[in-house]
């Protein structure tokens, strides 16, 4: 029996540097039709191979400022103190009332700026669910980072410092992921979200 409403979801991918939300998020729209990864915005130069509205939506310095100050941003940062990246309204609401279901992974501070948009925001209230990635435990997570090879260890460490505080946010999410396999965690996003598209609007 098909359920009377499956309204679009925008699920909110959280947790640590290494928990592999990212992982999650893009299996998530490589595997499940109807699902698209929330294109946000960002300051930074267009690089070879991208595509404006497409992989961001590239905005010089004014173009940013204009946008905050007409209020189009749910949430924004300055990353590592030079680009800024951010979540335009219309990236998201658009593609909601058009039925699509969206995915995004942000941090904790980001999770925040959704949930107070989406008091005031009916459509973004009734699709907002928030998951948080749970490490096994802080040294699973740092081995996790030293396997990337991506990072110094003064990286490392200042990311571990960050991990800690994080953490400590999982309690003000929807449901907690802790990590196991890849495919267990994956398992858990798609049952989240098979049951939270089939409950009663908030």
């Amino acid at each position: 029996m098909v359920p009377e409403r499956l309204r679009p979801l925008l699920l909110v991918v959280a947790g640590p540097a290494g928990s592999g939300k990212t992982t999650l998020s893009e299996r998530l729209v490589a595997t499940e039709p109807g699902f698209e990864r929330v294109i946000t915005a960002t300051t930074r130069p267009m690089r070879p191979g991208e595509t404006n509205g497409v992989h961001y939506h590239f905005l010089t310095e004014a173009q940013f400022d204009e946008s905050l100050a007409r209020g189009e941003f749910i949430e924004w940062a300055r990353v590592h103190g030079r680009f800024r990246y951010g979540t335009l309204r219309r990236a998201v609401l658009d593609r909601l009332a058009a039925g699509v279901n969206l995915v995004i992974n942000i941090d904790v501070q980001g999770v925040r700026s959704f949930r107070a948009a989406a008091k005031v925001d009916p459509l973004l209230r009734q699709a907002l669910v928030t998951v948080f990635v749970m490490p096994e435990s802080l040294d699973q997570l740092r081995e996790r980072l030293r396997g990337r090879r991506q990072d110094s260890d003064a990286e490392i460490e200042r990311r571990m410092q960050t991990a800690e505080s994080e953490m400590r946010e999982a309690v003000n999410f929807d449901h907690v992921i802790p990590t196991r396999t890849r495919d267990e965690d994956f398992a858990a996003l798609l049952k989240i979200w098979e049951a939270a598209r089939r409950s009663p609007p908030a």
